[in-house]
């Protein structure tokens, strides 16, 4: 990962990022007072809408057709995209894949404590330099979160913290974002709701780095938090606008420049989902799977590791 982006770095490639800190911030023996950073009003306007048109692929046999959708974990409320030729594909299919199924908060809240909660280690301010420390604290007091009450969690757990409690003051929504809003639906709908992994994986990804590459991805987190709004409005723009290639690029820019780790987050993962889409067209039906959009653009996305395996994928146009 090239450490810098840090926060893009969270979001983009990990459902969990729609459950992780929020699940986190209501655990009542670490890090309650966090819940306090300051969001909008509930009952503030929403803004002009935004027609969306993102990328959608499909995978097919014979007797198997499989969507491909690049989704976002959290987005504006205003954002119009689950309609047309996306609520065409999701309505005709049999069952809904996501990266994971969000778990309970409190199932959440324990595999947290259990994996990057560490009561008798040294305070994570100890293992940051004074001008890393520095910055850390006034970081964390721009966006009014108590460092104090963080002290005992892994650097990985506080920069992923750091990264989505922003979101909400910036008119972003968990609600709002691509996985809720299809569970909701697929749920209403009766339909069966799979997970390509567990969320004990999508923790695990983070909490087996170095504790040096955590610490570094915390430093860049931290440096990166000024840019995080014009990042993530440049990052809706092109997916609401279906720019594959642009979306790629600002998505996956920071795993290009350390190779172990992209191998990790992105193209090891994306080549199990490519192999799980293979041995699914084995079986008849239709299925809709929504993963991060940044998995379904760039030179390792999901639809190039079915190419490799002689299986053909097509954008579908319009909306």
């Amino acid at each position: 990962m090239r450490l810098g982006r840090g926060f893009a770095a969270v979001m983009v490639p990990f459902g969990l990022a729609m459950a992780l800190p929020f699940a986190f911030l209501a655990t009542p023996a670490t890090a309650r007072p966090a819940a306090e950073a300051k969001v909008p009003d509930a009952a503030a306007p929403v803004g002009k809408p935004i027609k969306a048109k993102p990328g959608l692929w499909v995978v097919k046999d014979a007797d198997t057709t499989i969507y491909l959708f690049g989704s976002m974990h959290v987005l504006k409320p205003e954002v119009q995209w689950f309609g047309g030729q996306i609520k065409h594909a999701f309505d005709s299919s049999d069952a809904l894949v996501l990266e994971m199924i969000e778990p309970e908060p409190a199932d959440m809240q324990k595999l947290v404590a259990a994996m990057a909660v560490n009561p008798d280690g040294p305070p994570l301010t100890s293992k940051l330099t004074e001008e890393q420390r520095a910055a850390y604290i006034a970081a964390m007091d721009r966006i009014k979160l108590p460092w104090q009450a963080l002290e005992t969690l892994d650097p990985w757990l506080v920069a992923v913290t750091m990264s989505v409690a922003p979101l909400e003051g910036l008119g972003y929504k968990s609600d709002a974002g691509v996985e809720k809003v299809l569970t909701q639906a697929a749920k209403a709908e009766g339909k069966q709701i799979e997970g390509l992994e567990t969320p004990a994986q999508q923790l695990g990804y983070f909490d087996g780095l170095p504790e040096e590459q955590q610490i570094a991805f915390l430093n860049a987190t931290v440096s990166e938090l000024p840019g995080m709004e014009k990042e993530f409005n440049g990052m809706l723009k092109a997916w609401s606008k279906g720019q594959t290639d642009t979306l790629g690029r600002q998505m996956n820019e920071s795993l290009t420049a350390t190779p172990e780790l992209a191998k990790v987050l992105l193209v090891d993962r994306n080549a199990r989902w490519a192999d799980w889409i293979r041995a699914r067209l084995e079986r008849p039906g239709t299925v809709f799977i929504a993963v991060g959009a940044g998995h379904l653009a760039g030179d390792n996305s999901v639809q190039a590791q079915l190419q490799a395996m002689g299986i053909a994928s097509t954008r579908l146009r319009g909306r």
